[in-house]
């Protein structure tokens, strides 16, 4: 039996939906804790003359004048009409089309990230140490890194985790770069690119070949990663018992897919094929029944989309189960693999209530 002094899991990471009103100083409650970070996808397109949008990711280590976009290389863009403050229990929008469309009422998809505890780590000499702020929450595993590059030398990034990142995500915020991502299952060889549905890239360039540490992490000379003089964010993320879990799973060729454990509820998960196929996000608030079949890509700007029907994923108490075939989660070809990162609901710990399945 798991334990987990996670409490209730949906205090550290939770999924929000909404529906737009197209007036401003739209306030959205109801998440449960003041996220740090704020990812926003529209899932819909009402008519043939809308569009589909970008993703906004807006964080409080940069401040709500800023986003970034998982769908593009491009660096943050400034902005007074997205997201333009947080709550205690939510956020406040403008009337861009990101996050709030007007004429017609359109749905959209909010996930809630919390850190919360301020840090700042001087450098060290010779750029073997950068210097770092962000917000860091040790309890839910989670921390938004602020940095600037120095790609002369290797160096090594405070991260404040106090525990070792399962994965972490960078974006250059100047010119033009990949959101180029450690993932432990891969190793501190290879970076993925979450704006792409490609497979991975090889190379000393990103992580030095160095994995983070409980303390720190490390980048070398990748433009990704370590650019010289340029502001970078990374995000990171560690296990917690009963709240997260990055990992990765076989396919199996068969529509009776593959189980993974995670030892907890799963609430929401990210899957990526190590090849050519999309990041494609599941969530119970979305599509609460199971089979779970409606998804959104972190890499495009797609609406949101289902594989066909009972195609997709089940979410149960101690994991979750694919459903189906498909490239994007569970391929036909033989030695397929997945990396996911996944969030869910406590299964028992200190006051918390005993997970049933689904």
């Amino acid at each position: 039996m798991a334990y987990t002094i996670v409490n209730k899991s949906s205090s550290f990471m939770n999924t929000k939906l909404y529906t737009s009103t197209g007036n401003n100083n739209l306030a959205i409650s109801g998440v449960g804790f003041e996220p740090s970070l704020t990812w926003i996808k529209k899932r819909n397109v009402v008519s043939g003359s809308d569009t589909n949008e970008w993703h906004m990711w807006a964080d409080q280590v940069r401040g709500s004048g800023y986003y970034t976009s998982t769908n593009t290389t491009n660096g943050q863009a400034s902005t007074t009409n997205d997201l333009k403050s947080w709550q205690s229990d939510g956020f406040t929008l403008g009337t861009d089309n990101k996050v709030n469309q007007g004429s017609t009422p359109y749905t959209y998809a909010s996930w809630n990230f919390k850190a919360g505890t301020s840090f700042s780590n001087s450098a060290g000499a010779n750029g073997a140490s950068l210097a770092s702020t962000g917000s860091v929450s040790t309890d839910g595993g989670f921390s938004i890194v602020s940095y600037t590059g120095y790609s002369p030398n290797a160096s090594t990034v405070y991260h404040g985790l106090n525990s070792v990142p399962k994965m972490i995500i960078f974006k250059r915020l100047t010119g033009s770069a990949n959101w180029s991502t450690y993932h432990h299952s891969l190793g501190n060889t290879k970076a993925i690119g979450l704006n792409t549905s490609t497979t991975f890239d090889t190379g000393a360039g990103y992580f030095n070949n160095t994995t983070p540490t409980s303390s720190v992490f490390s980048v070398a000379n990748s433009g990704d990663t370590n650019s010289n003089g340029n502001p970078m964010i990374a995000y990171c993320f560690a296990e917690k018992t009963g709240h997260s879990k990055f990992g990765i799973y076989n396919a199996n060729q068969n529509a009776d897919g593959p189980f993974i454990y995670t030892g907890m509820k799963v609430s929401w998960v990210m899957i990526k094929r190590i090849g050519t196929d999309p990041w494609v996000i599941f969530d119970n608030k979305r599509d609460p029944e199971n089979v779970t079949e409606r998804y959104l890509m972190a890499n495009t700007q797609s609406s949101e989309t289902e594989e066909g029907s009972s195609v997709g994923i089940d979410f149960v108490s101690n994991g979750f189960k694919i459903r189906g075939t498909s490239g994007k989660f569970n391929s036909t070809n033989s030695g397929v693999q997945y990396l996911y990162m996944a969030f869910g609901q406590t299964l028992v710990g200190t006051n918390n209530i005993p997970c049933t399945a689904r």
